[in-house]
């Protein structure tokens, strides 16, 4: 089916709760600097998604995780310093706020909505994987793993068993949605730093699985096709503008929520994406109002996404971090590092029961100026050698070694 979901792509903040109205839900408690990295958060989501809709016109069904590509980011920044420490931050929308903010808000943040509701599972893991023998910086290890409770392990990268051990983290952490993220490992690549989310949430009120038809669906383009659609009058928070009319369907206890905008007739999805910020968000979220017989129709739907954000983050500000003239010395004083890719995967299914979504992002790390490689060379077989005059390549010995040691 095309386009079967293009109405859900505005939706991207589906782990984030709604902090002014938690309805029965607990509410977070956040202290001014967590505000503010949650601000900044929000910030770079909207941007990032904005660039990522530009960026893939082609594109049937977009669904990017802000809080995993920023995690993953967050970690990579602990390593930064000079310039690419500046772009980041600039990126990441963090400016006034301290690395030690940063990563604690985060810590905070993270432990928060973790266990907010216990009718839903939200899992959010890090892990950072780097190449047997390379030297990497001990405050650098002791914050990660501090702050966002990063698995760290040395892996043979030369190994076949070191792309199943990233892969296998990231389909355990998933809990099997994204089965991969690696598809190679190459001989400059020396660090993964990766961040999974995994959600699992019950609707507060599910549809009725008997109530759930083939209705049409009208794509952009002027097409028209059925899918199937599920069905329900309701009596939730409601709001429409010229722009779109909007719903609030609430999981578990209701501390998670999905909002759905439809566009108004004659708009389109890009005429919402254009007006995505903070301000408009903010706007938006207080027009909510609870609103009776509200006549639901929502279509079913599953899929998996992929994206290579080199492009849109050097568009975004950090470019300096995928170059030459990156400074990762945070991580190796040695420097010569930069960031060879960010990749970010992502599932998501929603039915009559609820919404199963999961997204991975993985920052790779490689050597931008090599030294010689070591190639071995360990004579520890039998061999055979010769001694040659080299202006006119005449033999004068040649000979093979069975025992070294043998004197005969």
């Amino acid at each position: 089916m095309k386009k079967i979901i293009l109405l859900l792509i505005p939706v991207f903040i589906l782990f984030s709760c709604d902090l002014n109205d938690t309805g029965s839900g607990d509410e977070i408690l956040l202290t001014e600097k967590t505000a503010k990295l949650l601000e900044a958060e929000n910030d770079f989501g909207f941007e990032l998604f904005q660039y990522v809709y530009s960026a893939e016109t082609d594109r049937e069904n977009i669904m990017i995780s802000p809080l995993s590509v920023s995690l993953a980011l967050a970690m990579t920044y602990n390593g930064a310093n000079g310039e690419t420490k500046t772009a980041m931050e600039k990126t990441l929308k963090v400016h006034g706020l301290s690395p030690e903010d940063i990563n604690t808000s985060y810590y905070s943040l993270v432990n928060a909505l973790k266990s907010l509701d216990p009718k839903v599972l939200l899992e959010i893991a890090n892990a950072i994987f780097y190449r047997q023998g390379f030297s990497v910086e001990t405050d650098f290890i002791k914050t990660n793993n501090r702050y966002y409770d990063a698995e760290i392990a040395a892996l043979d990268f030369s190994s076949p068993l070191a792309l199943n051990t990233v892969n296998g983290w990231v389909a355990q952490k998933t809990h099997n949605k994204i089965e991969t993220i690696l598809d190679r490992i190459t001989p400059q690549q020396v660090m993964f730093l990766l961040n999974a989310i995994y959600f699992k949430g019950s609707w507060t009120k599910e549809f009725n699985t008997k109530s759930t038809v083939l209705k049409p669906f009208y794509a952009e383009d002027g097409t028209q096709f059925e899918t199937e659609t599920m069905q329900r009058p309701d009596t939730l928070s409601y709001m429409s503008n010229s722009l779109f009319s909007a719903v609030q369907f609430s999981y578990g206890k209701g501390n998670y929520n999905m909002y759905v905008f439809l566009p108004e007739p004659g708009k389109k999805l890009q005429d919402i994406v254009d007006k995505l910020d903070a301000g408009n968000w903010e706007t938006w979220m207080n027009s909510f109002q609870l609103t009776q017989n509200v006549e639901i129709a929502f279509p079913k739907f599953k899929y998996g996404y992929e994206i290579k954000l080199n492009d849109v983050l050097t568009e975004m500000g950090m470019g300096v971090a995928f170059t030459g003239a990156a400074d990762f010395t945070g991580i190796n004083r040695e420097g010569q590092l930069n960031i060879d890719y960010v990749k970010h995967k992502s599932f998501i299914e929603v039915n009559e029961e609820g919404t199963e979504a999961a997204a991975v992002t993985i920052v790779a790390i490689e050597r931008n100026s090599v030294g010689p490689q070591k190639i071995p060379f360990q004579v520890n077989r039998p061999f055979f050698y010769a001694i040659t005059e080299k202006s006119t390549g005449a033999v004068l010995f040649m000979g093979t070694v069975k025992n070294p040691k043998a004197e005969e």
